[in-house]
């Protein structure tokens, strides 16, 4: 009896055994295809590693703007538009760190006048509804649609996704706009009424003599900028530590766009934007939007939750221990919360107001 029940014990063992390796094995062969089709090209011709160069159309001509898809996810194709104005795609590319393992598909964009797309260096084509058309130029060409189509703009890229939205909204999935106000009043409120009143006062009495001087290619402003309030309310880190892709993206940074948009500082916009105000405009915004703000930002973090309250289908991530660049220097709660957004509208768990 006992050498029975031993027996019996053995054979429930191995069984037990023999279900969970075949229980792993069709873990491992479920990930293996989920993988396979998350990396499978789908393009037809020769491949380019997911490069599509566009060609769109201005007033002053036809331009070409580059883009390089990462992943391949029928149902969540984010598209991502970087900041300055006149950065480039390279400081997304923490990206890949963490959205390939979710099996989302992104798309880096350099917009045109930066990175690898055309440069016509024509101030006249700095302009916001131009860039929204060539937005859109772009959503064409890479079939993106109502069914799949994300649009993340940070910075400068979140007055453009934005600015698309209130006119295309019907082409998005969701709207995602990172650490920018939709104000550029209220943000140079909250350049002179907070962030200028941590600055030491001779520091600041110093730069904005500079300012008033337009002595802007002065050595002395960057230098006196940089510790005081980039590495304060930009990126949280000696600038001597700042990632290698951010680095990358601003060296390449095109000067003539970036001054005449934003103007010569992150210390408020004094360009082409300075009135530039859709706070009126958000409750027409019926998409799901996630609005992202940080503690030590450039931007109001009162006011990047407000956002969410705004718009009819609202939600508001807080990047506590980020600044303007969130996405590096609170990292965790940046990407958790945006694969969390992600993923909730693509299942319709998103709610609205």
């Amino acid at each position: 009896m006992l050498m029975f029940t031993h027996k019996k014990i053995f054979l429930v063992a191995l069984s037990s055994l023999f279900l969970i390796a075949c229980d792993n094995k069709n873990k491992v062969e479920k990930e293996t295809s989920n993988l396979s089709a998350y990396l499978k090209d789908t393009t037809s011709g020769i491949k380019t590693g997911g490069v599509k160069v566009i060609q769109i159309n201005t007033p002053k001509g036809k331009f070409k703007v580059w883009t390089k898809r990462i992943g391949n996810n029928p149902k969540i194709k984010l598209l991502l538009l970087n900041g300055g104005p006149g950065a480039t795609h390279e400081y997304f590319e923490c990206m890949e760190s963490f959205l390939p393992a979710e099996g989302i598909e992104f798309i880096y964009y350099d917009q045109l006048g930066t990175g690898n797309s055309d440069n016509p260096n024509d101030p006249a084509l700095w302009d916001l509804p131009r860039f929204v058309e060539e937005v859109e130029q772009v959503r064409q060409a890479l079939n993106l649609n109502k069914d799949n189509f994300y649009l993340l703009g940070h910075s400068w890229g979140g007055i453009l996704a934005a600015q698309y939205a209130i006119k295309y909204q019907q082409n998005l999935k969701g709207l995602i706009i990172s650490n920018m106000m939709m104000s550029a009043i209220e943000y140079d409120k909250y350049a002179d009424d907070v962030l200028a009143k941590q600055m030491d006062p001779k520091i600041l009495a110093r730069i904005r003599e500079i300012e008033k001087n337009k002595d802007f290619e002065n050595p002395e402003y960057m230098k006196l900028l940089i510790p005081n309030f980039y590495s304060k309310h930009i990126l949280r880190l000696d600038a001597n530590l700042w990632p290698e892709p951010v680095n990358r993206s601003f060296s390449k940074i095109n000067q003539s766009l970036y001054v005449t948009m934003q103007g010569p500082s992150e210390f408020g916009l004094s360009g082409k934007l300075e009135k530039w105000d859709v706070t009126k405009e958000l409750p027409k915004l019926t998409v799901p939007t996630l609005s992202i703000g940080a503690k030590f930002d450039t931007m109001d973090p009162e006011h990047m939750k407000w956002i969410a309250t705004q718009v009819k289908n609202g939600t508001y991530l807080y990047c506590e221990k980020g600044s303007h660049m969130s996405m590096y220097d609170d990292q965790s709660t940046y990407m958790t919360g945006l694969i969390k957004f992600l993923k909730d509208t693509n299942e319709g768990l998103t709610k609205k107001n």
